[in-house]
């Protein structure tokens, strides 16, 4: 009862935090509104000036939505991979996962220049860039699966993982070389990950992807605890392997199909914040760890779109440079500062 007792103290003070990141995040960038305007706002009263209107509801607000489906996402998806092959590490970015999302999209924009066909012509939004990088995304992901049946090393699946996401930025060097200067320009700005690029339109498909591939972890949560104790352990269980397996494949690919799709590639968020929601609820229950991730990763991804806005300026800095000086110390010093595979 204890334990109940601090995991929802905990999960109280998360959102907390989560509303108040969500407030500041609202008000900063080349105009400055106050949050206790902005709060004003959300209890029915009207801004003191009509510029904040437009500039909140057209821009900043589907733009927080889409950092709090991505880092819900990402994190979610993270922790599925990490439980699923048991490897610390693992995470839509570091096993190539992004990297197939990437290639998806790559093929869907530029082969066209590249092979004499147009494939396809617009922004980048919508349905058939979602479906390109989810299908980009679960092909990655196959290999891995495949491949973690015959390699049960986690370090070597890890180097795999990166072969994987390395062949498939090469074939997207291929297909840039031969593209057009139009479609290499939006494809590179697209891979520096934006979270700026979403109206509503785009913001409804992402909002739909994201909660179709949170569906089979809501079916499938009770199995991600037997499989902390080993394929043998959750097969006496009672656990469809092949059934979860499955289930795993089409969620991450969805997950990260979708945010790389609409974002662009988002290093790291996928890999330390399931470690930060281990450290900071202490529990190895899956029913515990799925939402508080969740939580986790729309904070840090908002806390990361704060940082990246330069104040007075209407330009910002590509999310995923802002992710990555953020999560690249955070995950050495996890690695230097606990022994990760006693976990796994």
């Amino acid at each position: 009862m204890e334990v109940r007792k601090l995991h929802t103290l905990y999960f109280v003070i998360s959102i907390l935090v989560f509303l108040l990141l969500w407030l500041i995040n609202l008000g900063i960038g080349s105009v400055s509104i106050p949050i206790e305007e902005i709060a004003g706002r959300f209890l029915g009263k009207a801004f003191s000036k009509s510029s904040w209107e437009i500039i909140l509801m057209e821009y900043r607000f589907p733009k927080s939505l889409t950092a709090m489906l991505a880092g819900t996402a990402l994190a979610v998806s993270g922790l599925q991979m990490q439980t699923f092959f048991r490897n610390p590490l693992a995470g839509p970015y570091v096993l190539g996962i992004s990297s197939g999302a990437g290639l998806g999209v790559a093929l869907l924009s530029m082969a066209g220049s590249a092979f004499g066909w147009v494939f396809w012509k617009g922004n980048f939004g919508g349905w058939p860039i979602t479906l390109a990088a989810s299908i980009g995304a679960i092909s990655v992901l196959l290999l891995m699966s495949v491949t973690a049946w015959r390699v049960k090393d986690s370090m070597t699946l890890l180097i795999l993982g990166l072969m994987f996401g390395s062949a498939a930025s090469a074939m997207v060097a291929v297909l840039a070389y031969f593209s057009e200067a139009d479609e290499l320009k939006l494809y590179t700005i697209w891979s520096l990950g934006s979270l700026g690029g979403t109206g509503w339109e785009q913001l409804n498909v992402l909002a739909i992807s994201v909660v179709a591939g949170l569906l089979p972890v809501i079916i499938w949560i009770k199995s991600y605890n037997a499989m902390l104790l080993g394929e043998n352990y959750a097969k006496s269980m009672g656990i469809n392997l092949f059934r979860l397996r499955w289930a795993m494949i089409i969620s991450t690919g969805i997950l990260a199909g979708s945010v790389t799709a609409f974002c662009g590639p988002i290093a790291f968020i996928g890999v330390a914040v399931p470690h930060i929601g281990k450290m900071l609820f202490r529990t190895s229950n899956h029913k515990v760890l799925f939402p508080g991730s969740a939580l986790i990763g729309a904070i840090v991804l908002l806390l990361c779109d704060s940082v990246s806005q330069l104040p007075g300026s209407a330009q910002t800095l590509p999310i995923n440079a802002v992710t990555t000086l953020i999560g690249a110390p955070l995950v050495i010093w996890l690695i230097l500062s606990r022994n990760l595979s006693k976990e796994f």
